[in-house]
């Protein structure tokens, strides 16, 4: 080789090495929770993750700038999900990333872009080769390898490949993927490109001074460099409620549901009216309760907890003395309390709960089912209430009407698209 070819040769090395030394990539995983697009910094190693991205984006290099010249957000899914519903968490994910970026400096949609794998069968495939507890392992493995050339050459396209895996020795492998591999394909993968700008003349940061922790009811700011950093406390998802047709109807009410997690939820309400008037012989009394297991589903109850469609069983037990002036009707043992006799009803219910305000949503409801119990009919004469008759109560039709306002209570439990953030 001449001189002229050995020169050009180190050339183009010293400029390939100049070009990689111009360019940084950073990229760290990103874990959410089962259908949900919260960031969450303490599951799995988000926390760790996102303090690297923090320091690489402010602090990290001090003798020379870096410009961030792209961001890629690269979502996955887990098999168990749909393809529609996994792509749109994974867009939402992806905005709830570049959200919590943006509190560096402004990101124009120029530097931010995003790419949806769908069923990450062949992230799926690598954790069982490396997991030797996965049962009947290599049988799942060849099965998974199938799904991903019938994937791929389009042969299995309309083919249900999950069900594949459940049905497979009687679904031993898919519940230990389920409990064990599946939460770790949940994640979205942050990739950013900083490029190299020098800087002879810059020089060496000061020391960080020590981080400025407020708390502040159930929120912490953490102030760095004057920066305001905000680490959510543990969610917490509860409403108080009151029904308006209750309301309406001069029987002041109340209610408390508490969120117990994988869309369930425990309600209760208690209404109380004692209204009389001896003299007209008027009497609007009624007082009792309900409680209700509900199961939460639809898009809106993925975004957050106590918001969209919901069905339910219940139960409910009251007594009541209605007269108008003419015949009355009691329901309990005449003189007794709620547990004296008193009527009761149990049935099936569905509502659906739709935002108003930033801690309000307005909740409709219904509920249909069996009412037993023994009622009494008199007539008011004078000072006397002339028994008539003893009947029993057999009912079934609907049991439950309401249109309740809810109030939101707990860290995390507002509406992000109400009122001011």
């Amino acid at each position: 080789m001449n001189t002229k070819k050995l020169l050009a040769v180190c050339l183009l090395i010293l400029m390939a090495g100049s070009v990689s030394a111009q360019e940084v990539k950073d990229s760290v995983k990103i874990y959410f929770k089962q259908g949900k697009i919260e960031l969450v910094p303490g599951l799995k190693g988000n926390k760790q993750a996102l303090d690297r991205i923090s320091d690489s984006l402010t602090t990290s290099y001090a003798d020379s700038i870096y410009r961030l010249k792209k961001i890629l957000v690269v979502g996955g899914a887990s098999p168990e999900g749909s393809v529609k519903l996994n792509q749109w968490l994974s867009e939402k994910r992806a905005g709830v990333l570049f959200d919590y970026l943006s509190q560096y400096g402004a990101l124009p949609d120029s530097l931010k872009t995003t790419q949806f794998l769908g069923r990450d069968w062949n992230g799926l495939a690598e954790m069982v080769r490396e997991d030797p507890k996965v049962p009947y392992r290599e049988e799942t493995l060849e099965m998974i390898l199938e799904i991903i050339k019938d994937t791929e050459d389009g042969s299995g396209a309309n083919v249900d490949q999950l069900k594949r895996i459940q049905q497979l020795r009687g679904g031993a492998p898919y519940r230990y993927m389920y409990n064990n591999l599946f939460p770790d394909l949940r994640a979205s993968r942050l990739y950013l490109w900083y490029g190299k700008v020098l800087n002879p003349a810059a020089k060496p940061l000061p020391p960080a001074p020590e981080p400025v922790v407020i708390t502040l009811r159930d929120t912490v700011y953490i102030t760095v460099h004057d920066t305001v950093y905000i680490e959510r406390c543990r969610p917490f998802y509860m409403a108080a409620k009151t029904n308006l047709l209750y309301d309406a109807l001069a029987v002041p009410n109340v209610g408390v549901e508490f969120y117990l997690g994988n869309n369930w939820s425990l309600a209760a309400d208690w209404m109380y009216a004692w209204w009389k008037s001896d003299r007209l012989h008027r009497y609007w009394r009624i007082y009792g309760g309900d409680i209700a297991i509900r199961k939460w589903f639809g898009k809106a109850s993925k975004v957050k907890p106590l918001q969209g469609h919901h069905i339910g069983v219940y139960g409910q037990v009251f007594t009541s003395d209605f007269e108008w002036g003419g015949r009355g009707y009691m329901s309990g043992e005449p003189g007794g309390d709620i547990f004296d006799r008193a009527n009761y009803a149990a049935g099936i219910e569905y509502g659906y709960s739709v935002p108003i305000a930033r801690r309000l949503n307005l909740d409709f409801s219904i509920g249909a089912g069996y009412m037993g119990g023994r009622y009494y009919e008199y007539l008011p004469e004078d000072e006397c209430y002339v028994w008539q008759a003893t009947k029993e109560r057999h009912w079934f039709g609907p049991t439950k009407a309401g249109i309740s306002l809810v109030w939101l209570i707990g860290c995390d439990n507002y509406n992000r698209n109400k009122g001011r953030r």
